[in-house]
């Protein structure tokens, strides 16, 4: 049987890019070399496109913050991808996961794994991505929309009137919208980067600041009293959804480091959850999905509110981590769906809708 060509790309420019490393080269290990000649192609925080030359069958997983060694420049990254029948992109956030890569594969009609242009884009922008769940009925916690504008802001109403503020203007919208404690994001921003949780007038205005590095665009958001769960969905149009796992961070949210460095963070899956919540957890992760027209697979996360045990959309990742340990792949796990097994269903997902 001939080989598929596949084209395996990790790394990229996004703050994401040493996640991406982890998650491309667990990705190529669990590979089945019998059914696919790989092409893996690593891209450095400056854009640069690399070959990374190590032997395939010795590529192991490096781990976050491990520099990648082997690799040798690609003069001209599109005539390499074309000698690829498809596509597999792990990228995370920014430059991959946000629409630009998909783009690129469109235009050279190279079918990829993974969601379109427009999917990606929209789930990549934490505020637009709320305008369409909004407009598809998902409950998602209360927020306002502002913009960096010069050392001043351009507060956003939910009818898209615009208004010049400064700080303190922002804090008396936020106390009188949401109240805090209220977490501050960078609407274009992945693993929890940029993200904070401001407590009081001081740590708003110095949040926002901060938030501001990463994106001008800002979403401030209601702190949710609740357990974080995470569903993954699987599929073109026929789509699936996995049972759910359960965060728990072993900081006062999940951070990056809280995410990646801090052994005591751990997921519980399955999460011990009732079976009706499970299940309209599992039909909400299928229409958000469908909702921004998503293709091949995402992770769809929510919070279960304590009090009342309301489900809530936090958000949709069109490219989640991918290690043998990322919840995505567990998740499909508990299913009785081997990694390696997933792998090529995505594949095959992204052949069929070429």
């Amino acid at each position: 049987m001939e080989k598929v060509k596949l084209g395996v790309i990790f790394g990229g420019m996004s703050t994401e890019h040493d996640v991406s490393i982890t998650s491309g080269t667990s990705v190529i290990k669990n590979l089945d070399k019998n059914k696919y000649e790989i092409y893996p192609v690593y891209i450095d925080k400056k854009g640069n496109w690399f070959v990374y030359t190590k032997k395939i069958e010795d590529i192991d997983v490096i781990e976050v913050g491990e520099e990648i060694k082997e690799i040798t420049k690609i003069v001209n990254p599109i005539e390499y991808l074309q000698e690829c029948d498809v596509i597999f992109p792990v990228l995370h956030g920014l430059y991959g996961e946000d629409g630009t890569i998909q783009g690129m594969l469109e235009l050279i009609n190279k079918p990829y794994v993974g969601c379109r242009v427009l999917s990606s884009s929209v789930c990549m922008d934490k505020v637009y991505s709320k305008f369409i769940f909004e407009n598809a009925n998902i409950e998602q916690a209360d927020y306002i929309y502002i913009r960096k504008y010069g050392e001043k802001y351009i507060y956003v109403d939910n009818e898209f009137n615009e208004k010049i503020v400064d700080l303190n203007e922002i804090s008396d919208i936020v106390e009188e919208k949401l109240g805090y404690p209220v977490f501050v994001k960078p609407s274009n921003s992945g693993s929890s980067i940029g993200i904070n949780k401001a407590v009081n007038k001081k740590e708003l205005s110095e949040y926002i600041e901060f938030a501001a590095k990463f994106d001008k665009k800002i979403l401030i958001e209601e702190a949710i009293d609740g357990r974080e769960v995470e569903c993954a969905v699987l599929g073109n149009e026929d789509v699936m959804a996995s049972g759910i796992g359960e965060i728990l961070s072993a900081e006062d949210f999940y951070t990056f480091d809280a995410k990646y460095k801090n052994s005591a963070s751990r997921t519980v899956i399955p999460a011990d959850v009732p079976k009706d919540i499970v299940e309209k957890i599992r039909k909400t992760a299928i229409k958000a999905f469908k909702a921004i027209d998503g293709k091949g697979l995402s992770r769809v996360d929510f919070f279960i509110e304590n009090k009342t045990n309301r489900i809530l959309l936090i958000e949709v990742n069109t490219m989640p981590g991918f290690t043998q340990i990322s919840m995505y792949p567990k998740l499909w796990e508990q299913e009785g769906v081997k990694y390696s097994e997933l792998l090529d269903k995505l594949i095959n997902l992204a052949l069929e809708d070429k």
